[in-house]
């Protein structure tokens, strides 16, 4: 029975020795293996967590720049239309302007031609005047009396007509 008890007590020494260099050996760096992969694996969800956090906080953003942009992008083309009308106000305000200078102008130039048409009626009337007032007097009447008298007629004729 000795050769039991001895062997035996000898087993547990060889199996706490055995218990004491694995622990040393291999439990420990594979406790602290398991550790460290532990943490890396927290370390790893957490920053995705943070990540996740980071992604909805910047779709956020992106989505009110988008509405923004949207917003700015109808006051762009509400500034553009106001602009557009501006400037076609503008245009057709200085073609107005061009077109009753062109009508004035038009005027001008038609009272001048009036003018010189009246004056030169004037004339062929009082030659007119002159040469049947000569035949009805049988006498030939001078350049200074011609004018004289032509003046007096028309003078006479503005007068019942109320025209100068």
């Amino acid at each position: 029975m000795l050769d039991f008890s001895v062997t035996f007590i000898i087993t547990i020494v060889n199996i706490a020795i055995l218990f004491l260099i694995l622990r040393k050996i291999l439990f420990k760096p594979v406790t602290k293996f398991m550790t460290d992969r532990t943490k890396l694996v927290q370390d790893s969800l957490d920053q995705a967590r943070q990540d996740k956090i980071t992604a909805q906080k910047l779709l956020a953003e992106y989505r009110d720049k988008l509405n923004n942009a949207d917003a700015d992008a109808q006051e762009i083309v509400n500034a553009a239309i106001k602009y557009a009308n501006r400037e076609k106000d503008a245009i057709l305000a200085a073609g107005r302007a061009e077109a009753e200078a062109m009508v004035a102008s038009g005027r001008n130039q038609l009272e001048g031609e009036r003018e010189a048409m009246l004056a030169r009626f004037r004339l062929e009337a009082a030659a007119l005047v002159m040469a049947a007032s000569a035949r009805l007097v049988q006498r030939d009447i001078s350049g200074d009396d011609n004018r004289r008298y032509a003046n007096m007629l028309l003078e006479e004729l503005a007068a019942q007509k109320g025209n100068p």
